[in-house]
């Protein structure tokens, strides 16, 4: 079953973290991506540019309603996913605890619906 780790945390905070302490955490999730990768687990994984960087886009009455970033009205921004196969949410969680953000922010655990005819299926 997939499931996507939904990584969140404070870009502000994060921001004041040293840089040398931001890129170990990026080289252990590089790692645990490679570890997961071994078992057969890892589907995809990247961090995210800041929110600031991001556009919405809604649809209301037919007319697109275009609007650009940033959108920090909540206090964790989403900073990144992992997307992985387990055999169930306990082996998803197991994964989650083990992902850098997790330290900083959360890590929320969605299991993903599989539908068929989507390409590559």
């Amino acid at each position: 079953m997939k499931y996507l780790l939904l990584v969140r945390h404070n870009e502000e905070a994060f921001n004041k973290i040293p840089e040398d302490q931001r890129k170990e955490m990026l080289a252990e999730s590089i790692q645990l991506c490679y570890q997961l990768n071994g078992k057969g687990q890892y589907i995809h994984a990247s961090p995210l540019r800041p929110e600031a960087t991001g556009t919405i886009v809604q649809i209301r009455d037919s007319k697109a309603i275009i609007t650009d970033g940033p959108f920090m009205e909540t206090k964790e921004q989403l900073a990144g996913y992992f997307l992985v196969d387990t055999q169930n949410q306990e082996e998803a969680i197991e994964i989650a605890k083990q992902i850098p953000g997790a330290r900083i922010g959360t890590v929320e655990v969605r299991p993903v619906v599989e539908i068929s005819g989507l390409p590559n299926e």
